[in-house]
């Protein structure tokens, strides 16, 4: 008999410590609609999470104070218990000196990488065998500046994403208009600084996304609303700017700013999402040479489209609205790459991140 899987759906989100941050669904997939299976509280502002389903284990960034009563970073790790749909934290620790806005995790469960966005760091922490978090290994300290004299006067790194292979760390700053490329020295618990690609000024990478052939990634520029493709060599660990492209409609003169992206399993169609005109926007990707065509803009369903997620096997993309306080779920059309409304969508209070997983019952 085949293994029943099942589909969790995890959030993150602004929230006081006293508040139910975390929370967890249970997703129908005949139909697209979420159930809330459990909640935790006792983080300050668990934003941003990341799952390893193997392990059936969830870390989540939160917001600490430091020995001398400055806000810190934070880290916390959690078991999933697959069949009640809930969490049970195992540690919680203080990680770099500045509040973090990312979470991630090399492909060996060695480490995890952390991005302070007002600290200008990224930090490189240890897991331990039980899933504890463990000592913070190395910390990248950002320099300089960029052209928008407001967002980009300082470092402000955004998000920290692996490369396939997990031999290199992909950081972008924000702040800088940089990717900052680190080789993960596992050994020495080390980020070796390997290369940096500068993108256009007032660009602002904010989020990250590899194609599934290995040969191209994408970054979304949360400043400008644009979407750059770039050529990567694995061999090298090396970025090329290929190409950018507007996130709005031509028509649009309203305030914006982007969030997320993320691209089919397939490759074939690639996602972002817009603040301000609140939106999805689905482009074609050519996989000779990685540019995007435009092929929808479709309302997010709320306001403030802060994340999002396509569902394993591509059936469903889920929206966290920040600002309804929702996640909307929109079925996928596989062949045309579109998305359609289900109707249905879960109240998350701020939600922050959504992280939709299969687990092996």
């Amino acid at each position: 008999m085949a293994e029943q899987r099942q589909l969790l759906v995890f959030t993150g989100s602004y929230a006081e410590a006293s508040d139910q941050g975390l929370r967890v669904f249970r997703l129908d997939e005949s139909s697209g609609q979420l159930t809330e299976t459990g909640s935790y509280a006792g983080l300050k502002n668990p934003t941003f999470i990341h799952v390893d389903a193997e392990r059936k284990l969830l870390y989540s960034i939160s917001e600490g104070v430091n020995a001398d009563g400055q806000k810190a970073g934070e880290a916390a790790s959690f078991r999933i218990d697959v069949q009640e749909g809930t969490l049970r934290r195992i540690s919680q620790r203080l990680t770099v000196a500045g509040t973090t806005c990312h979470i991630q995790r090399d492909q060996g469960n060695r480490f995890l990488t952390v991005t302070s966005y007002h600290g200008g760091m990224t930090g490189l922490l240890r897991i331990e065998g039980d899933g504890s978090i463990g000592e913070l290994a190395d910390v990248r300290q950002h320099e300089g500046s960029s052209v928008d004299a407001e967002r980009q006067d300082r470092p402000h790194p955004h998000s920290s994403f692996y490369s396939p292979d997990g031999r290199f760390l992909l950081v972008q700053d924000l702040g800088l208009d940089v990717i900052a490329v680190y080789r993960l020295d596992a050994e020495e618990g080390k980020l070796v600084a390997h290369d940096t690609v500068k993108l256009h000024g007032g660009a602002g990478p904010r989020h990250l996304t590899f194609h599934p052939s290995g040969k191209f990634a994408f970054v979304i520029n949360e400043l400008d609303s644009s979407i750059t493709s770039l050529a990567y060599d694995a061999s090298e660990g090396k970025l090329e700017v290929l190409g950018t492209v507007s996130t709005l409609p031509a028509d649009y003169t309203g305030e914006n700013g982007t969030a997320e992206i993320a691209i089919s399993g397939d490759g074939r169609y690639l996602y972002g999402s817009n603040r301000g005109h609140d939106s999805i926007v689905v482009f074609g990707v050519n996989p000779e040479n990685g540019s995007l065509s435009l092929i929808q803009h479709i309302s997010s369903g709320g306001g403030h489209p802060r994340h999002f997620s396509l569902t394993p096997n591509g059936q469903y993309l889920l929206a966290a609205n920040r600002d309804a306080n929702n996640i909307v779920t929109f079925r996928v059309d596989a062949e045309k790459g579109t998305l359609q409304a289900t109707g249905y969508e879960a109240e998350a209070t701020k939600p922050v991140c959504v992280i939709p997983v299969y687990f092996n019952a």
